[in-house]
């Protein structure tokens, strides 16, 4: 290696390392606060409802959106918000509505920004008609203290966490974001997810659920409902104590297929190199076939039927006595 080589790679490595001794101290004065290094300017900006509404539209963009349960009857929305990106609220035909105001130039939007804008909505606990949001990247959270007629979240990279129950349809849709669903009620329940995760527990549901992902997991636990249905690719799905009056009907490519003291009137699992097993809890006549994998079910003749396929992957169902 020559020497003037040898003498420019001392120099870039000297720079590199007083580069990162004088971010390492800078980060120090400011105690690794990177909320201070944002060149966007934030502030909070509260406003009062008094004109009374049943249904609820957020159309945010990267903002949070969450919920609160007031015990008075007054209702008032907190926008922690860009100075120069502003939200409009407003109760209009008895909807109340938040909608983003993004008025900014091309030359706006460079810069760094690492602090997070914020919708809270308090409202009194109790029951509304339709609950619509819509947002990019930011999460929403609905808390048990709400019930909705109708609710339909949709976000792109954003995690939903649900805890309200909705008579008619509760609808969520989320690209790389998780769905958490904890002691809700439904009268149809449909989520959507492409790389995250899908969380449901101690959910009871008057008809359907459908649930579909790509390469996301699914979880559900102490389910109720008429009939599941569930498509994915590369995504396991795991029930747990999942009761169906009506069927099961769950595809999956590469994903695997796991039952916990689950039943069903009839089943219909179809995987290509995923594993199906677990446990029923009542008898059924079994039609499974597998290319290349193992299979080991009930030898019974009752029941109503379970049929499942497989490429590649193991059949191995038990029933519980």
């Amino acid at each position: 290696m020559k020497k003037s080589t040898i003498v420019w790679l001392v120099i870039a490595a000297a720079l590199i390392l007083a580069g990162g001794m004088t971010f390492g101290c800078a980060m120090t004065m400011i105690n690794w606060d990177f909320a201070k290094l944002s060149t966007d300017k934030y502030e909070t900006r509260e406003y009062e409802i008094t004109d009374e509404f049943q249904n609820i539209s957020v159309l945010a963009d990267t903002a949070d959106v969450v919920f609160v349960p007031t015990e008075d009857t007054e209702c008032r929305v907190v926008c922690y918000e860009q100075t120069n990106v502003s939200h409009e609220v407003a109760v209009k035909d008895g909807t109340l509505t938040v909608e983003v105001i993004d008025t900014r130039k091309w030359y706006e939007y460079i810069g760094f920004n690492f602090q997070t804008p914020k919708v809270t909505v308090y409202m009194p606990k109790g029951e509304y008609a339709a609950l619509t949001i819509k947002t990019d990247t930011g999460d929403v959270s609905i808390p048990r203290e709400f019930r909705f007629k109708s609710m339909d979240v949709s976000l792109s990279t954003g995690d939903v966490t649900c805890k309200a129950s909705a008579t008619e349809q509760l609808k969520i849709k989320t690209s790389t974001g998780d769905i958490t669903l904890q002691d809700v009620s439904a009268g149809v329940l449909d989520l959507t997810v492409s790389t995250g995760k899908v969380k449901a527990s101690r959910i009871t549901c008057v008809g359907d659920i459908s649930i579909k992902v790509s390469t996301g997991e699914a979880v559900l636990a102490g389910v109720t409902c008429q009939n599941l249905t569930s498509n994915g690719d590369t995504g396991d799905i795991d029930l747990i104590g999942v009761i169906a009056s009506g069927g099961f009907s769950i595809v999956r490519s590469t994903g695997d297929v796991s039952f916990e003291g689950c039943d069903a009137a009839e089943i219909l699992v179809t995987t290509s190199t995923g594993d199906v097993e677990g446990s029923l809890l009542s008898d059924k006549v079994f039609i499974v076939n597998t290319h290349t994998g193992e299979k080991d079910v009930p030898k019974t003749n009752t029941g109503g039927k379970c049929e499942i396929t497989t490429s590649t992957g193991d059949i191995e169902i038990s029933i519980e006595r």
